[in-house]
């Protein structure tokens, strides 16, 4: 079975972008976006918001006709251009590029989608992921960190009362500094017991 794969790069004190949604702080050179490129290239599919889906749909299609473009840069706008995309979304009403509209994340839906051929779906977006997260549905995590403070903005992770096991699969360093964190599902592990009341409370 495909397994949901988070992918997102955050800052190191938690943020995937800043308070007016700046992301000019990601670090991605040359090495870095190769291994996006190598990494998105084996998934089936990318499950995405609105959002993020227009900000990509408003440059990939025709970024490698751009006699500036890096090497990198244009063999994503290929990847990109053929990978199939299910956008969630309950106001957009048509998608081009090889992409389907989802208006709501349904467990039953999904694990029907997981259950079709093909490689893993990667997951990105907070708003995405937080509803993925509420019905339980991502089985691994890569966390690309920047070196990089923002100070504020939107959290990767919205908050929750329920801890979630995790299990270390593999953390790798990127010549600019960035940190890839991967972590999968464990459900064998246990939650950790709440910490005692003080005994004068």
């Amino acid at each position: 079975m495909r397994r949901i794969v988070l992918m997102m790069s955050v800052s190191l004190d938690g943020f995937i972008e800043g308070p007016n949604r700046e992301i000019g702080w990601h670090r991605v050179d040359a090495e870095l976006h190769q291994h996006f490129n190598e990494e998105i290239r084996k998934l089936g599919g990318l499950l995405e918001g609105r959002v993020t889906h227009e900000l990509m749909a408003g440059f990939w299609p025709s970024a490698d006709q751009d006699p500036d473009s890096t090497d990198e840069v244009a063999e994503f706008a290929g990847i990109w251009r053929d990978i199939p995309k299910y956008v969630y979304s309950r106001t957009l009403e048509r998608a081009d590029w090889n992409t389907t509209i989802v208006r709501d994340v349904v467990p039953d839906e999904v694990r029907a989608l997981k259950e079709q051929p093909g490689g893993d779906l990667g997951l990105g977006g907070a708003d995405l992921t937080a509803a993925f997260l509420r019905h339980d549905l991502v089985d691994e995590f890569r966390v690309y960190v920047h070196p990089v403070l923002i100070g504020g903005g939107k959290p990767l992770f919205p908050e929750s009362h329920t801890p979630t096991g995790l299990r270390f699969a593999e953390s790798r360093a990127f010549g600019n500094g960035v940190v890839l964190l991967r972590y999968e599902r464990d459900s064998t592990a246990s939650a950790p017991a709440p910490a005692s009341a003080p005994a004068d409370a």
